[in-house]
């Protein structure tokens, strides 16, 4: 699998990696084995990058990692979990004392004394801008716990601010057909200060699979059923915050410039692939899923032409919606 780099980062990954959300929560279940059938498939199919967080599954993801790592070992592969959204989401709580538990609880649950990327996962805007929490974070550089730092963000804007403080090594942004914004101003300024960038929810949370159709349902404790109004967390993390109906006429624009014998999900992979991103991060439930995701690094890149018509598609159908909230 191709290898991307960033100066900050400083390491190579493969440039499909594995979300780790739905071995955790929030996708319907995922029993233990298949979880860890999904590990397996995805790093035998040339991933190297996995990302987790502390509140999937409220440290189950974690904790699977951990017992694959055991397994398996850790050689050659990056772990980037994530932290703070176990809490009350008020500035104040993203503080060096709550950072040192929440990072001991991390490397407790992945069995690891380093962790190799820990992101603050999608925290209040204010806490971009407040030197106390980047200077907690080097300290953990500095003590070994953790190896580099990065943030996940919701918002252009938070991206910005945080690329331009000088520890951060990645930021993770949600980055597909259905969300271009980040192709403006993010993913220049990334690259010309070294920041790694992990593009998450490339499929929009399944319907860039092409999949779906009007009358398809999902689980109770799926959160394609409880937040597409934003009910739990930030709805830009559910479809990418484009409505449902809106999102499949979409689709049926862009399923004619699938190139023959490729699937459509890996057509939605592979046109994040061709930006200038790092990673990304498509999540699987099962193993088949998870190499097919892998598989999208051998596509070929797509043609100006199919650019130039997706461009197209977010323009007349998805901007509207998103373009200006995140």
């Amino acid at each position: 699998m191709e290898q991307r780099s960033a100066a900050r980062l400083g390491r190579s990954v493969g440039v499909v990696g594995l979300g780790c959300w739905q071995l955790g929560a929030d996708w319907g279940t995922v029993d233990e084995a298949d979880a860890l059938a999904v590990l397996h498939a995805a790093v035998d199919s040339g991933v190297t990058f996995l990302d987790t967080a502390d509140v999937y599954g409220d440290g189950r993801s974690e904790r699977l990692i951990g017992r694959f790592l055991r397994d398996r070992g850790s050689a050659g592969l990056t772990v980037a979990t994530k932290m703070g959204r176990r809490v009350d989401q008020v500035p104040e709580n993203y503080t060096r004392e709550n950072f040192l538990a929440w990072t001991d609880r991390s490397r407790s649950n992945l069995g690891v004394d380093t962790l190799d990327l820990v992101q603050l996962h999608c925290p209040p805007t204010p806490v971009y801008s407040t030197d106390a929490v980047f200077d907690a974070l080097d300290e953990l550089v500095d003590a070994k716990r953790i190896a580099a730092y990065g943030v996940s963000v919701e918002t252009v804007d938070e991206a910005l601010t945080a690329i331009a403080r000088p520890g951060v090594a990645s930021v993770q942004i949600i980055v597909n057909a259905f969300r271009q914004k980040p192709l403006e101003r993010v993913l220049p300024a990334a690259a010309d200060a070294g920041v790694a960038v992990i593009a998450r929810v490339p499929l929009a949370s399944g319907l860039l699979s092409g999949r779906y159709t009007a009358a398809t349902t999902f689980a109770p404790d799926d959160h394609r059923s409880y937040n597409r109004h934003g009910e739990a967390f930030d709805v830009g993390e559910t479809f990418a915050g484009v409505p449902f109906e809106v999102g499949l006429a979409a689709v049926e624009r862009l399923r004619p410039l699938v190139p023959e014998g490729v699937p459509m999900a890996r057509f939605a992979v592979r046109w994040v692939l061709d930006q200038p991103v790092t990673v990304v991060i498509p999540g699987a439930r099962d193993a088949e899923q998870a190499r097919g995701n892998a598989a999208a690094a051998a596509v070929d890149a797509l043609p100006a032409d199919v650019h130039d018509a997706v461009r197209a598609v977010y323009a007349e159908l998805i901007a509207p919606h998103v373009h200006d909230r995140w």
